[in-house]
């Protein structure tokens, strides 16, 4: 039977709630695409084992003979396809990505709490099994190129129906779901969350289809509103009534549709021209749902040995500096790592001191923000054990590790060298898997992983898990160094600091 009466179909709350959806899922889908292109691979094996990728966006093929990095492996993507465009923009993508899926969501909530207030639930989800037999005629006529007698629209004819219900209660939950099942905090603190969908990869694919769906969707859904009456049509969908004047729906639907472009233009340029503004307002605002959500999870992650990736991607090239590389044909042993800062037992530590400290090993999945991930065995010294030895003042909240890495960055018409750093809370740094690592696999740390020593912590994503460590400072405000927002990638490239998803 169909939904009585006919008017439950629409209501004015529904065309709003119509186009704020539309408006936000085409932001999603171009930050989506936007962060895609840092890593055009997609995978179904938690490895990321080159060559194994079930799909590319790039033309190039992994080198087997050079040092190749997951970054030159980003492609650029065109502002009018990705959000805002451009290479390696995948901190304002992120920014965008996470700004808008939460309102998307919001928008979503509002949305089902108001279709079972007000029964019109009745007009989404099927209440009777003779709706399947009859979607299947009605996919038939659609597959012949024809149109079903307009008697079967109420306004949806049963095939639309049972769509639009699986967009709503199957895909759109499985987008959040999959969205979620990315974040290192959330794998990391309850692994078998992941494995609800088989690993982070698999629902990164999942999670990149839904995108198909919701795209193939909207150009089927488009391509019916016309054939089956554009201006009829808008009169349901811009006015929400039965009936109305055709005219000043089409004209609502005009300035709807021109509204919604006149935003992704002004948001592409606001963040080509202006992205530290848009690092401060929008990506401070996802900073803070991720604080909220997922900032006190401790990773319980315990791999096993079978479970370790054969390919683990890097990220990053090697230090140029002489000193790093004079420490590095000597197989560093005369490396030093320096401690300081806010602390009363300055020192500087060997390899050798290192590992006189209390050993410890974890099997852990590494995420990078660029989307891969693999898994490894990591062994070093707890950071926990070198904040006791050091023993921080009371006035000390923040640990900054500072990098042998330096890169050229562009200022004004000149270039000059920056350091790498990041910084983690003194919280973070006391947590159970908060590793100083100097080994790899069971094997002394490789060079293009970070040797000699380099930062774990396993709910965060990979950037924060600085390499090529020179030194440890303890601060009572990250402010104070670099350009004051908590890292290289941060200050450089408009990351958020939060790293949890």
């Amino acid at each position: 039977m169909d939904p009585e009466p006919t008017s439950l179909w629409f209501t004015h709350w529904l065309s709003i709630n119509h186009f704020f959806n539309f408006l936000f899922i085409s932001l999603l889908v171009r930050s989506g695409l936007q962060i895609l292109s840092d890593h055009p691979r997609l995978y179904w094996n938690d490895h990321c084992t080159r060559g194994s990728e079930w799909i590319r966006f790039t033309k190039v093929k992994v080198p087997t003979d050079r040092y190749y990095t997951s970054l030159d492996d980003a492609v650029s993507i065109s502002p009018w396809v990705g959000l805002p465009g451009g290479r390696h923009n995948l901190g304002l993508g992120r920014h965008w990505h996470f700004f808008t899926a939460s309102l998307w969501m919001l928008n979503g909530f509002i949305y089902v709490i108001l279709l079972f207030t007000t029964g019109r639930w009745r007009c989404l989800i099927p209440t009777s099994w003779d709706i399947f037999p009859r979607a299947w005629e009605s996919f038939i006529t659609y597959a012949t190129f024809h149109l079903p007698p307009a008697a079967n629209f109420t306004p949806y004819d049963p095939l639309q129906q049972l769509t639009y219900a699986f967009i709503v209660f199957v895909c759109a939950p499985l987008t959040i779901m999959t969205g979620i099942a990315m974040s290192p905090a959330m794998i990391g603190r309850f692994p078998w969350y992941g494995k609800i969908f088989g690993g982070k990869q698999k629902a990164r694919s999942i999670h990149f289809i839904l995108v198909v769906i919701y795209s193939g969707f909207f150009l089927i859904h488009v391509t019916l509103v016309f054939l089956t009456g554009f201006p009829k049509n808008m009169v349901h969908i811009a006015l929400g009534e039965l009936t109305g004047n055709k005219t000043l729906a089409v004209s609502l639907a005009v300035i709807g549709i021109s509204t919604v472009l006149a935003i992704h233009v002004a948001v592409t340029l606001w963040s080509r021209k202006r992205p530290r503004q848009v690092q401060s307002s929008i990506g401070a605002w996802a900073q803070m749902l991720m604080r909220f959500f997922f900032s006190r999870l401790k990773s319980h992650q315990h791999y096993t040995k079978k479970d370790i990736s054969p390919y683990h991607w890097v990220n990053g090239h090697l230090p140029k500096t002489e000193e790093w590389q004079t420490l590095a044909q000597n197989d560093f042993a005369d490396y030093r790592l320096e401690i300081k800062g806010l602390i009363k037992n300055p020192c500087f530590l060997s390899l050798s001191d290192l590992k006189k400290l209390p050993k410890s090993s974890q099997i852990v999945k590494h995420n990078c923000i660029q989307g891969w991930s693999g898994i490894a065995e990591w062994s070093g010294v707890l950071l926990s054990e070198v904040i006791r030895l050091s023993m921080p003042h009371a006035e000390a909240r923040f640990v900054i590790f500072h990098s042998y890495q330096m890169n050229d960055q562009e200022v004004g018409d000149s270039k000059e060298e920056v350091e790498y750093y990041g910084h983690l809370t003194l919280e973070e740094a006391l947590y159970p898997q908060t590793l100083l690592a100097y080994e790899m696999n069971g094997q002394p740390l490789p060079t293009a992983h970070g040797a000699p020593l380099r930062l774990r912590i396993e709910t965060k994503l990979g950037f924060k898990m600085v390499k090529w460590i020179r030194s440890i400072e303890f601060v009572d405000d990250y402010r104070k160094i670099g350009l004051g927002r908590g890292g290289y990638r941060e200050d450089q490239e408009y990351y958020n600091t939060g790293a949890q998803i």
